[in-house]
């Protein structure tokens, strides 16, 4: 039966005819209970990768994976909403996110993931935080919303259980870069959480997964179809990632510079960017009248401490002792894990900050211990960087322009490579722009 249904569906992706959406669905149901050989799995995903699949069968794939598992539902009015992020270097817009959404009166059960790559995950960043549980079941994600109204929990096998499976083979079988099957993982586990409006930040750049525009807006079509085909009322922003969000990288020191922006000061182009993202559900949701409205509101809450409120909430609903949650609110390097060295390194030469490169950044960070490079590796939360200036600004030789933070001994091969992200030009170049454009 299985094989004849495999055969029946890649039969029908090969000849570029429509999979019978019946047929999809046994075969999504069989893949969460684990009923499929796996190299029949494999076949499928092979096929789906080398042909491609229709925006209706890709939205039919989506909602087949969201259906395996549990689906949170809400009484009342809902205003229920989450964004995905494609990664990114120094990206710790979930944390300030979710309560400021929350502080504005919507609903925030998210789901976030560990690390991926060069990439930090928003996890790994809240593990940072003394006593913070991430493992919370469904049940625990809808009281925490509706005491708190936001949690941030970690993926698991309760939430698309299909997906859990998929995204493994996907990984050992070259296939993880199809728009299907990644439009597909995301937005299944997304549409599980109940929601009304979504926004997702598709990052496109030299530390992007997608490195050119056009890569980027072809996965964010893909997921803003799949997604309101699904009746989510959903907009992506295209962003750029060739320059690190903010002034703080790694995972304590994301907190860190989370913090910072919940009191209302802190990184531009970070609080800027939560700004962007939150202010488009508001808007979505019918909160505020327009996205700059939107964009106002979370202003608002992060000036006036109602958002560093609610994260102080959050802590506690998972697992933060209320004095530890306070301090960390009020002084946050007494509470977070701190590196051993901090080395600053200085501008060679007197001009203006061409580029900074995020890659370069990462990829030295994740050998310094603040990434995995197999899913056993420990992270080590207090690796990173504060950033003393950013593109566009002036330095003078011998300025600070990047500290350092590390346990072990700096080689000279990681100095050299640090050195060299940093690029000087005589004239100042031309202003930055995080957004690039927005799909509907």
């Amino acid at each position: 039966m299985g094989e004849d249904l495999i055969e029946r569906l890649c039969t029908s992706i090969q000849n570029n005819e429509s999979m019978l959406i019946s047929d999809l669905m046994i075969f999504i149901e069989g893949v969460a209970q684990r009923s499929f050989p796996i190299d029949d799995i494999e076949k499928w995903l092979r096929c789906v990768h080398s042909n491609g699949i229709s925006v209706d069968e890709t939205t039919a794939l989506t909602r087949g994976m969201m259906e395996s598992g549990a689906v949170l539902e809400w009484q009342g009015t809902a205003n229920v909403v989450d964004k995905h992020s494609t990664g990114g270097v120094g990206d710790k817009m979930s944390l300030i996110l979710a309560p400021a959404l929350a502080a504005c009166g919507l609903r925030v059960p998210m789901l976030a993931g560990r690390g991926l790559g060069h990439t930090g995950g928003t996890i790994d960043k809240l593990e940072a935080i003394p006593g913070f549980n991430c493992n919370l079941t469904p049940l625990q994600m809808q009281a925490a919303v509706e005491q708190v109204g936001c949690c941030i929990a970690a993926q698991n096998d309760a939430i698309a259980p299909a997906d859990g499976l998929l995204y493994a083979i996907r990984d050992v079988t070259n296939t993880v870069d199809s728009i299907p099957l990644i439009t597909a993982s995301i937005v299944s586990k997304k549409a599980a959480e109940g929601l009304n409006a979504l926004v997702l930040d598709v990052k496109c750049g030299n530390a992007a997964f997608m490195k050119t525009e056009q890569e980027a807006v072809a996965l964010a079509e893909s997921m803003v179809g799949a997604a309101k085909g699904l009746g989510i009322d959903t907009v992506a922003q295209i962003t750029d990632m060739n320059e690190p969000i903010g002034t703080h990288i790694g995972n304590s020191l994301e907190v860190l510079g989370s913090v910072y922006v919940l009191r209302g000061k802190g990184s531009t182009d970070t609080r800027d960017l939560v700004a962007l993202q939150g202010g488009q559900l508001l808007a979505l949701t019918g909160i505020s009248s327009s996205l700059e409205s939107g964009i106002k509101m979370i202003l608002e809450v992060l000036g006036n401490g109602k958002a560093l409120h609610c994260f102080i909430e959050m802590c506690v609903q998972q697992g933060t002792e209320r004095e530890v949650a306070e301090q960390l609110a009020l002084n946050p390097e007494h509470v977070l894990p701190k590196s051993e060295h901090i080395t600053v390194l200085l501008a060679p030469e007197t001009g203006y900050i061409q580029s900074i490169d995020a890659m370069a950044l990462a990829e030295v960070a994740r050998e310094l211990g603040a990434g995995r490079f197999v899913m056993s590796d420990h992270i080590n939360h207090s690796i990173g960087y504060v950033l003393e200036s950013s593109r566009n600004q002036h330095l003078k030789k011998g300025q600070p322009w990047i500290s350092v933070h590390h346990d072990h001994e700096l080689s000279s091969q990681h100095l050299s490579r640090l050195r060299d992200a940093l690029q000087i030009a005589s004239e100042q170049p031309a202003e930055f722009q995080r957004l690039i454009r927005i799909i509907t």
